[in-house]
């Protein structure tokens, strides 16, 4: 039988941390977001008005020790403000700061089983159960949607959002070669025209973390990014889109000490004649690459710098060996000459019959994908 063992406190899981990293590396297609150095990082800044709810799942009859774990179902409960009134979501903990979530261990589908069973077992405190950021690969969504189910949940399967990737098959001769003859041209261009101001240098820092005696944070380097972020066209943001905003700084500070001692950074500058011109702040897990947060100095903006940048961040990732470069979600216009795919961002969602809000929620869901679908084409739903 399967038992299911439900932690609240962030501070017990560091108990389960060395089965956590274990299960991890058995994960299929895992994120550095789904590390606990993340979680952490992110409870710490963002709990304070959230419920950690994190299923511990194992056959065995009696969960006695972390050796007995098998699989993590990391989620929370969050107040999410909607359109026809604010609702309890029971979902993942990655609120857009990645693409991707899901289960750690080898076997989601069947810690999902469980913990959708166990949830619906006890004193319910959502409105709406919202598994979100499924999608990569496919069977993600159909193993959750199936899972949910099983338990008596029906489950709405709707898309989110979008992400831009490159997948990093095939050596960097070839994708360059699939890449469109104006932009080839153009990248070519600026690089030859930027090497007439100098020496020009990708300088990529990657910790391999403390485990490795590795996990030195650079903070020379981490400071370089946010100064360009100060400086650059959104260093004027107040939502959160950079680096330096007040908003998001000490976060994303505390998360890249934490990120370095667990060897998931992955830290881009450009340089010429070793002055920092352009960044991009990355986390990386297993050849699974997610780019946080981009800037460039406005100075050398007409040398098309964070082209350059972004083109030689691909380049040394096929050198590498990574896997994927996941771009994010937004300005898909300006990723769309060096993508390869754009993935969907799904989510399966279950309102409670007993919540008036969340079939208001449902409807109206229903409402505007079907407007989408007749005014474009597009399943995107809101």
């Amino acid at each position: 039988m399967v038992q299911v063992l439900e932690i609240n406190d962030i501070a017990q899981l560091t108990d389960y941390s060395a089965v956590w990293d274990e299960l991890l590396r058995q994960t299929a297609g895992a994120s550095p977001f789904q590390t606990l150095a993340w979680l952490q990082a992110y409870w710490k800044h963002y709990g304070d008005d959230k419920t950690l709810r994190v299923f511990l799942v194992s056959r065995r009859d009696c969960i006695e020790s972390a050796d007995d774990i098998e699989g993590i179902v990391p989620m929370v409960v969050r107040n999410e403000t909607t359109r026809v009134g604010v609702l309890r979501l029971l979902t993942y903990p990655l609120d857009y700061w990645g693409s991707f979530y899901g289960p750690i261990g080898p076997e989601p589908g069947q810690a999902l089983t469980a913990v959708f069973a166990h949830v619906q077992r006890a004193p319910r405190d959502w409105d709406v159960l919202e598994p979100r950021w499924l999608g990569m690969p496919d069977v993600v969504v159909s193993r959750t949607q199936q899972a949910m189910q099983a338990a008596g949940c029906q489950a709405y399967v709707t898309t989110i959002d979008r992400t831009a990737v490159v997948e990093l098959q095939g050596g960097w001769d070839r994708y360059l070669a699939t890449r469109d003859s104006t932009w080839r041209k153009k990248y070519s261009r600026r690089q030859r025209v930027l090497a007439k101001r100098g020496k020009v240098e990708l300088l990529r820092y990657r910790p391999r973390g403390d485990a490795q005696g590795d996990g030195n944070p650079r903070w020379d380097l981490y400071d370089a990014c946010e100064d360009l972020a100060r400086r650059s066209w959104q260093g004027a943001s107040s939502t959160g889109t950079t680096l330096s905003h007040e908003a998001v700084r000490p976060f994303l500070r505390d998360a890249h000490a934490m990120a370095a001692a667990a060897g998931i950074v992955d830290l881009n500058l450009l340089t010429v004649d070793e002055h920092p011109v352009a960044f991009a702040y990355n986390y990386c897990y297993r050849g699974h690459v997610y780019g946080l947060r981009i800037g460039f100095d406005p100075q050398w903006k007409r040398y098309s710098v964070g082209m350059i940048l972004c083109g030689r961040s691909v380049e040394d990732s096929f050198a590498r060996g990574d896997w994927l470069y996941d771009m994010g979600v937004g300005s898909l216009d300006i990723k769309r000459p060096v993508q390869t795919r754009c993935l969907p961002l799904l989510r399966c969602s279950h309102y409670h019959p007993a919540s008036p809000r969340s079939q208001l929620l449902r409807t109206r869901r229903w409402l505007q994908s079907r407007v989408n679908s007749m005014n474009t084409g597009s399943t995107l739903d809101t």
